[in-house]
């Protein structure tokens, strides 16, 4: 075991976890975080696979009130050391690390119940116009699920460098339950985009959205466009929300006689 390594994966899922919440909102995604974790733990190229397999699983997990969705910081930390560590396939190592995602909600809700015993002394501090008070009382939430977080990032590198060989030995003795795992890993990036649609997809979109699927198995088949079929893809959406954008301000200005809103 590297000390090094621990130390480092410490400190970024320490920052992950308060990223959530507060500094950028947009780093601690496992499309920016596993990256940086597959760099810190000497394949970054695996990072980059796992996390964009892992943000489409979790695209469409959201907080909604206090309800908490399994953790993606720990889902995809976790997953990043199976991977890598314990040579787990990708889905694999999706697969497994559900368990440990849900551990990270459990610790999101914690962190939670801990603090609300604190908002009455941010209420007094408010009342007071105290900002260093209120301040502290960030800070102290942001070192709890900070340290919880990275708490379980250690346990997991340690325990999954420890029984990287009896997981090994697992996985070839008992196929059956690995390739169940694979199999449940490949399905959870569809689960991630259903429960997007169920949100976003409006009556009026279906058509455009049954295109996005002809368009991507036409370019899929077709050598030269097969590398960035997404890519190829997400242009053209973009291109159609322009021209639809357009439009609409158009017949807006038309109806009202106003000038072009920001479309909002």
């Amino acid at each position: 075991m590297d000390f090094i390594q621990i130390i480092l994966l410490a400190v970024v899922t320490f920052i992950f976890a308060i990223d959530q919440y507060s500094l950028t909102e947009v780093i601690y995604r496992p499309i920016i975080a596993c990256p940086i974790v597959g760099l810190i733990l000497g394949n970054p190229t695996v990072g980059l696979v796992v996390g964009g397999t892992y943000e489409l699983m979790m695209v469409g997990s959201m907080p909604v009130g206090g309800a908490q969705p399994p953790n993606s910081v720990i889902g995809g930390v976790v997953a990043m050391i199976f991977a890598i560590k314990s040579d787990f396939s990708v889905e694999e190592a999706l697969g497994s690390s559900v368990i440990f995602a849900l551990f990270g909600q459990y610790a999101v809700t914690l962190t939670f119940s801990f603090i609300s015993i604190l908002m009455g002394k941010a209420d007094q501090y408010a009342a007071k116009a105290d900002t260093k008070g209120i301040t502290r009382i960030n800070f102290i939430s942001m070192a709890f699920l900070g340290t919880l977080f990275a708490l379980m990032a250690i346990l997991a590198y340690v325990g999954g460098v420890s029984v990287s060989p009896m997981l090994k030995e697992f996985s070839d003795t008992y196929s059956w339950i690995m390739a169940g795992l694979g199999v449940a890993g490949g399905m959870m990036r569809y689960v991630g985009f259903a429960v997007l649609l169920k949100i976003m997809l409006a009556n009026d979109m279906w058509g455009i959205y049954f295109a996005g699927f002809v368009l991507a198995a036409l370019l899929g088949n077709v050598p030269a466009t097969a590398g960035a079929t997404l890519l190829s893809v997400a242009l053209v959406g973009v291109a159609i929300a322009i021209y639809d954008f357009t439009v609409s301000c158009k017949i807006s200005d038309m109806n009202q006689g106003g000038g072009m809103s920001d479309g909002i």
